[in-house]
């Protein structure tokens, strides 16, 4: 009977890990689903990128109260979470803060009083958070993709973290052993007089329950990720490695495509000259990309850490002039379809069955997409190095190249282009007519 509670919590522990790395295998998949991309380059740029904004908020901060207030959430998140290490060992073996046993009473207690400090501090954090949300109402927050989901995640996420850390502090008030070492309460022993007049035994069973629910919780919140905004705990690590390490303004371009270009433009290229040694002019099966599939994978990962934020979409000047485009909202619908699409594969036996939906046209519209004037302001203002700018420009590439669904002002230009060798309706013979004046 002694070893029943360590039964339990292992069955628990074993479930919840499980459906964790399930869930996680899913999301690779879904990645996966996506073009391959060579990011082996600028290998020690990209680790310092990773350590500067996903490690160090480096890009968090840039807005103060925000950065600040999710700094403290992110230590103490990181930090507290070491008392998961504690419980585990507890939770497995049957022993009671094996802590105390392998590190000296100073120490410990120095640990699990900075871990009750900063659970204050996360606890009253999440509640500046859930005020900016609910009753500030940041317009950030309000746009039109942020309702229903989008917004009832951002709180739950907020409600989650607040029973975690209270369920820590009242765990911690109720070891009456703990709390009599007088060493690591700073903040539990202002809470333990709640408690006072209690039976040794129900305060034994409180710091139980407490200590169950926190355990439980935590795996409960961890499987959760897989479903929230939240996933960027975890993405933005990976997500920053293979972000852009190439200037902003630089796009690229598909070799076939600029050998025609050239050809068009450059009246002395030869159009029956061998390609150069290793050119790559092969044309591709498709221009652009209209669904997921067509993107790659980083693009994949860019959607999944999308946190939701709000900055690309604040910064943006189209946005902010009243135009549909949303950065935010480029990402939200690029991962809603991508789940949608993994979801079609999960129930026709790992195979995609054609849904007669796509990204373009279902999920983003036309409108969004010409809005766009390609200021890069979106890629600034990204806390984890997302690009909503390439996704919106291969869409262009596609209803251009494979569509011919350019707005007129485009067509104009580009028929200008092919007839005159210039963006402007003159002969070039006429060019230099405005000199004789």
């Amino acid at each position: 009977m002694e070893y029943i509670p360590n039964i339990l919590f292992a069955v628990a522990l074993i479930l919840g890990i499980g459906y964790f790395v399930r869930n996680v295998k899913k999301l690779i998949r879904n990645i996966k689903l996506g073009q391959e991309v060579d990011a082996s380059d600028h290998k020690a740029e990209r680790w310092k990128n990773m350590a500067r904004i996903a490690l160090g908020q480096s890009k968090m901060v840039k807005r103060p109260i925000a950065g600040i207030l999710h700094v403290i959430v992110y230590v103490g998140f990181v930090i507290i979470n070491i008392e998961v290490l504690e419980i585990i060992i507890d939770g497995l073996f049957g022993t009671h803060r094996i802590g105390l046993e392998v590190l000296p009473q100073s120490v410990y207690g120095f640990l699990i009083g900075s871990f009750e400090i900063l659970a204050v501090l996360v606890l009253i954090t999440v509640i500046i958070f859930w005020l900016r949300r609910n009753v500030i109402k940041l317009k950030r927050f309000l746009s039109a993709e942020m309702k229903g989901w989008p917004k009832n995640d951002g709180n739950i996420i907020l409600y989650f973290e607040v029973v975690l850390m209270c369920l820590f502090l009242v765990m911690n008030a109720t070891d009456t052993p703990f709390q009599e070492m007088g060493a690591g309460n700073v903040v539990s022993q202002f809470i333990a007089p709640w408690f006072d007049g209690m039976s040794e035994a129900t305060l034994h069973t409180i710091e139980r329950t407490a200590w169950w629910l926190h355990i439980l919780g935590i795996l409960v919140f961890l499987n959760y990720l897989y479903f929230s905004k939240h996933l960027h705990i975890l993405l933005a690590f990976p997500n920053t490695y293979f972000g852009r390490v190439h200037p902003k303004g630089q796009f690229n371009n598909l070799e076939a495509v600029t050998n025609e270009v050239k050809l068009m433009m450059d009246p002395n290229a030869d159009p029956f000259a061998a390609p150069a040694e290793g050119a790559d002019d092969e044309m591709p099966a498709k221009f652009g990309v209209s669904d997921v599939m067509d993107l790659n994978q980083i693009q994949l990962l860019n959607a999944y850490t999308c946190t939701e934020c709000g900055r690309c979409t604040s910064e943006c000047p189209a946005n902010l002039t009243g135009k549909k485009l949303s950065p935010r909202k480029i990402m939200m619908d690029t991962r809603d379809r991508l789940e949608e699409v993994g979801k079609n594969i999960d129930a026709n036996g790992g195979e995609f069955k054609d849904d007669g939906k796509q990204l373009l046209g279902d999920y983003i519209t036309n409108e969004e997409l010409w809005a766009c004037t390609t200021c890069n302001a979106c890629v600034e203002a990204c806390p984890v190095s997302i690009d909503p700018l390439s996704i919106i420009v291969e869409m262009r590439r596609y209803l251009v190249m494979e569509q011919s669904a350019a707005p007129m002002e485009l067509n104009n230009m580009m028929t200008n282009i092919e007839n005159n060798g210039a963006p402007w309706p003159y002969n070039q013979m006429d060019r230099l007519n405005w000199a004789k004046e």
